[in-house]
């Protein structure tokens, strides 16, 4: 494609941001268009982020519910890449209308927009989530490869821990995840990207504007939020950790996930945009490899010199899946896509970068007494 000038919508997030800085770095205009959402940004947002600063970059304050702003917004663009979304797993639970209506109904806006307004828009790419798997793909030794369901409240509070076959009862062992797998979303937050994928992939197939899925893993770097208490691990952890508080690790800590950093997701990003190959296409993007969260845990104590070490609670949160980690093929043979930075370096960047900021106040048990007031965790 020969387009560069780019709207992200919440454009002014970890994953935004980083995007502006790798396209602008191509030669692409970027237009980022961001409501400065409190729980991610803090009361007084501030963004400390020297590609702000490019002339090819231009920053709109808006909300991708406001249909005046996004039409606004949609000015002059050549490609979409939509971002902007509500995160939280657990807190989607019973923030369900709000969740939907950032998620789902804001993205049929959007795709409203392009189909009765005056638009130059060639392309857009979803950041969709491996959430809309719910659990990931695993073998059982007599059936093969297996697609279980969710964990019952009954497994979570008796501790059964791991998957077992629908058909022998049998443990069954994660494997990687491929694009077709069941899409068996586990949270409201999972139903919402889900429908985000589809009205993207129709609307876009019926106006003849090119669309590509990318369906992430657990993104993570320097800059990702150390303000939001329901989502990102790391940023939680890291907090707690510098202010000596434990550390605790939900189920048995050997739960997994696919941590995948924030510089190889922006350039699957790039390709995406600037390739014809992978339009149509939902391409998962991820390490392809699975790392458990007591392992992350352990490696941050050490590398943010901590003094207290993750402790195991057995507590759980209902829409938490227990392992899904992607199977890279598509996306490399799509885009060529293998990711360069592995979780050590990854971390390591992290938690450098961890040690030069402010100080977060910790907001981990306000928002568990919350979950467990709303019956979302035990």
């Amino acid at each position: 494609m020969s387009s560069k000038h780019v709207l992200i919508t919440g454009g002014l997030g970890f994953i935004g941001v980083n995007l502006a800085k790798e396209l602008a770095g191509h030669a692409w205009d970027v237009r980022l268009f961001d409501n400065l959402s409190p729980q991610i940004h803090g009361m007084l947002p501030h963004i400390d982020a020297d590609i702000l600063s490019s002339p090819q970059v231009e920053v709109v304050r808006g909300d991708v519910r406001d249909g005046d702003a996004l039409k606004t917004a949609l000015r002059g663009v050549d490609s979409i890449v939509h971002l902007a979304a509500e995160t939280g797993t657990a807190q989607s639970m019973y923030q369900i209308a709000h969740y939907n209506h950032v998620n789902s109904q804001a993205t049929a806006s959007l795709m409203d927009l392009l189909a009765n307004e005056p638009h130059s828009v060639k392309k857009l790419v979803l950041a969709s989530s491996r959430s809309v798997y719910g659990e990931g793909a695993y073998r059982c030794q007599e059936h093969g490869l297996v697609f279980p369901d969710a964990r019952s409240v009954a497994d979570l509070q008796s501790h059964r821990w791991d998957l077992r076959c629908s058909v022998c009862s049998k443990l069954v062992r994660p494997v990687p995840t491929p694009e077709s797998a069941v899409q068996n979303p586990a949270s409201i937050y999972a139903a919402t990207k889900l429908a985000q994928e589809h009205l993207v992939r129709i609307a876009g197939g019926a106006l003849n504007i090119p669309t590509v899925v990318l369906r992430l893993q657990n993104v993570f770097g320097a800059g990702q939020s150390l303000n939001n208490p329901y989502t990102g691990i790391l940023s939680i952890f890291s907090t707690r950790i510098r202010r000596g508080m434990t550390l605790p690790i939900f189920e048995d800590g050997l739960e997994s996930r696919d941590f995948v950093h924030v510089e190889d997701v922006c350039w699957a990003f790039r390709l995406a945009l600037e390739s014809d190959s992978p339009d149509g296409k939902v391409l998962n993007v991820g390490s392809g490899k699975p790392v458990s969260v007591m392992q992350v845990a352990e490696l941050l104590v050490d590398m943010l010199g901590g003094s207290v070490r993750p402790a195991v609670t057995g507590q759980y949160r209902l829409g938490d899946i227990r392992h899904c980690y992607a199977d890279l093929t598509q996306v490399s043979d799509a885009l060529g896509y293998s990711p360069k930075v592995d979780i050590n370096e990854g971390l390591r960047r992290f938690a450098d970068w961890v040690l030069t900021q402010p100080l977060p106040e910790d907001g981990l048990d306000r928002a568990n007494e919350e979950l467990k007031k709303n019956g979302m965790m035990a």
